[in-house]
């Protein structure tokens, strides 16, 4: 049994249908979205490297500074005022 070819075959067929938009032909832009669990999982990786990164506190300066904030002569005016400017500082205001 024989097979003739009916036509020429072209792998690469150009698409000329008329009425096809411009953005159909390929005017398109790329997008991308993502996904909430992966926005998730950045969040926690950028808290996991600050946490890294941030300065290690000894449980002894943690001791000092309770023993300052429980000794009622420690906190004044200047102190309170000292802490409520870095506070600001922090922020940017």
């Amino acid at each position: 049994m024989m097979i003739d070819k009916i036509g020429q075959v072209n792998h690469v067929q150009v698409d000329n249908r008329i009425g096809r938009s411009d953005q159909a032909r390929g005017d398109r832009s790329d997008s991308i979205s993502l996904s909430q669990e992966a926005k998730l999982r950045a969040e926690v990786y950028q808290a996991t490297e600050l946490a890294k990164a941030a300065e290690v506190v000894s449980d002894a300066r943690i001791a000092e500074l309770r023993g300052k904030i429980n000794d009622p002569s420690y906190i004044n005016e200047k102190i309170v005022g000292a802490t409520a400017d870095r506070i600001m500082e922090e922020f940017g205001l």
